[in-house]
Parts: C-alpha cells; sequence; structure tokens
C-alpha cells in the first residue's frame, strides 16, 4: 500500500491516523507524526515518522502498528469474503491532541480476489441444473452443456487479469465463491451444483468436493492428484506420462486428496492413450477410496483412443502447446475411437432438470 499526501505546506507538522472496526464493532487505532518536504509533499515511502505508534520509515506502518482501544482485543477476520475497511486521516500538528482534520480517505484491505467467470444460460425459461467447469489450462464445454438444459459457469482461476499467473498456489475460497454464487443465481435451480474438469480441473474438481458445501456431482474426465514434471520426445513433444510420482508412495501420500470426504457423487471419464496422467490409475485409487466410505459407489469409464483432451467433439486433439509445461505436448488419442461423452446423463441424474431442445446442427 502506497500513502502520500499532497498539497500540504512546506515543511508542515501533519499527524497521520488509521482505524478500523472489526465484525465485532471493536475499533483499532494507530497514528504517526510526519513533517512534510519543502514541496508540501508527503510519501511514506521516504518520510520518517517522528513517534507515535511507530518512527522511523515504515511504509506500512498505520496497518501493522493497529492497537485495540481496549486491553487484550484482538483483530480477526472471520468473513473472508468481505474486505475490511481502513480509514485514513490527515491532521494538521503534532499536538496530542491533533488540530483540525485536512482530509481524509478509505482504503480496503481484501482478503479474496474479485470471482472471473462467464455464465452460460439456456435459452428455455428456467430454473436449471448449475455446473462449474473447469476445464484445465484449454477450455471447456460450456455452450455444450447450455445446450443440453444447464446452467454453465466458465470460471478463469489463473492467467487472466488480475488472477494468479500461475497455479503454483490457489485458494479455495475463491473456487468456494463461484459455488456460492452460482447456487443464489435464480435461474439455478438447487440444492447443489455439479463439478466438471478436465486434466488439472479435474484435480481441483476433486479438491472442491472434498473441502466444499453444495456439491452434488462432478464429473472428472482424466484428472490427475499428483504434481508433474516433463521429458522430450525426439519429435519435440514432450512427454510427460511416465514422470508423475505415485500419489501413494513416500512423500507424495502427502499430496493425494482425500476423496473420501466428499458427499457428491463421481463419474471419472479416463482414457487409456491419455499422455498426460496416469489417469486410469488415478481414477481407480480414487474409487477404491470412495467405497471404502460405503454410500454409492462411483463410476468409471474407460475408453480407449480418446486422449487427454476429450473435449467431446470431433476428433481428438493429439499433440499441441501445454500452457503450464510451455511447449508441445502429447495428449494421446485416435481420431477413430474420439466420441461424444454422455455426462449429461449423470448430471441430469443428480441434478435434476431436463435436456435441452437444441438440436445438432451439421
Amino acid at each position: 500500500v502506497c500513502i502520500a499526501v499532497r498539497g500540504l505546506a512546506p515543511e508542515q507538522p501533519v499527524t497521520l491516523r488509521a482505524s478500523l472496526s472489526d465484525e465485532n464493532s471493536a475499533l483499532f487505532r494507530a497514528h504517526a507524526r510526519y513533517c512534510a518536504d519543502a514541496r508540501g509533499g508527503l510519501d511514506l515511502e521516504r518520510a520518517p515518522a517522528l513517534g507515535g505508534s511507530f518512527a522511523g520509515c515504515e511504509p506500512m506502518g498505520l496497518l501493522w502498528a493497529l492497537k485495540p482501544e481496549k486491553a487484550l482485543g484482538r483483530l480477526v477476520k472471520r468473513d473472508v469474503r468481505t474486505p475490511v475497511p481502513v480509514e485514513l486521516e490527515v491532521l494538521d500538528g503534532h499536538d496530542p491532541e491533533p488540530g483540525r482534520l485536512l482530509c481524509q480517505a478509505r482504503h480496503e484491505r481484501d482478503f479474496l480476489q474479485p470471482m472471473r467467470a462467464t455464465l452460460f444460460l439456456p435459452p428455455e425459461p428456467g430454473p436449471f441444473p448449475g455446473i462449474v467447469d473447469i476445464f484445465g489450462t484449454g477450455g471447456g464445454l460450456l455452450d455444450l452443456l447450455a445446450g443440453k438444459g444447464f446452467v454453465v459457469m466458465a470460471l478463469a482461476y489463473y492467467k487472466y487479469e488480475d488472477l494468479p499467473k500461475t497455479i503454483e498456489m490457489l485458494y479455495l475460497e475463491y473456487f468456494e465463491e463461484a459455488v456460492n454464487y452460482l447456487l443464489s443465481h435464480p435461474e439455478v435451480k438447487g440444492p447443489g451444483v455439479g463439478l466438471l474438469g478436465i486434466s488439472e480441473g479435474g484435480e481441483l474438481c476433486l479438491s472442491m468436493s472434498s473441502f466444499l458445501k453444495g456439491i452434488m456431482a462432478a464429473v472428472i474426465i482424466n484428472g490427475s492428484v499428483a504434481s508433474a514434471g516433463g521429458g522430450v520426445t525426439n519429435d519435440g513433444f514432450a512427454d510427460i506420462v511416465d514422470v508423475l510420482n505415485s500419489p501413494l508412495e513416500g512423500p507424495d501420500q502427502k499430496s493425494f486428496i482425500p476423496v473420501e470426504r466428499a458427499e457428491s457423487s463421481f463419474l471419472f471419464l479416463v482414457d487409456q492413450d491419455d499422455r498426460n496422467w496416469k489417469s486410469e490409475f488415478y481414477a481407480n485409487v480414487a474409487c477404491k477410496r470412495l467405497q471404502a466410505q460405503g454410500g454409492e459407489s462411483p463410476r468409471s469409464s474407460v475408453t480407449q483412443g480418446q486422449g487427454t483432451i476429450s473435449s467431446l467433439l470431433i476428433s481428438p486433439c493429439q499433440a499441441a502447446m501445454h500452457a503450464l509445461v510451455g511447449g508441445p505436448v502429447i495428449w494421446g488419442g485416435e481420431p477413430r475411437a474420439h466420441a461424444m461423452a454422455q455426462l449429461d446423463t449423470f448430471f441430469h441424474k443428480h441434478l435434476g432438470g431436463k435436456e435441452g431442445t437444441i438440436p445438432a446442427k451439421l
């Protein structure tokens, strides 16, 4: 945070004060005394505080020095969906009771980045079952599913505007906000939503199903629960399927998503020709964990020849640029075996609703 004041008198003494109230209306304050420079400006990046709650050059001092008005108070933010407003004031003089108020501003401390998504609605009157589409690094099936009678949210989660540039650190609160938004939409029927993810998106869907509420069904297409490295084939395409560590061995056991905690129904769509992940292996392990907990058995559909990018259109993408690897990789798949997967039937079974009326056109 950069705090600066303009329009003061040359070398004018001022007191800067910060205050905020938490969710329990407890008041926290901090203040510091400064002098403007010869041009009447004050920049906390360069100007030292002359006393108060702190001293010296502390650009963020007015925030980290906030103390409760009542002894032993503690600032705790419980609802991370809303920002914390901090009131900033500039007062004349250095007296114990500063003089007149010269100016003030409000700074909001956000804990979550704004959600970035596009909503696809069927043309018929609703409400409809809702699906969050988290389709890895290559796009999704939003318009196709909207034509099948679903409200589909295409959720961006990295490399877009102010979202994280990589997927090294993602926060489930962001995805929880998307689920809650979809559930509150007037065109979406509850009581829960579905998730659809391919590749990296499948891993995120497993995490969401395991830790978040309001999810009734999840389709995982060629998903993974392990970290990946990479090698390069002699034709210049990266072949990364055999460099994955097993999540059942060594320290990588900690990386396995606790799918047994999930309360949703699962459909795993995997292909034996997947060259990104050992998706059949991961699906089998996840199914065994889910079955050990009782309840409805997860469904697993194994195909051969579709590869990683089962985009459910006409033919598979056998090799292409990979946003995470940074170069061309082998996705796998044979054109003859690539066909439309019937995931819409699974979603309608667990989320309700009727199939849309938009016919296919050739």
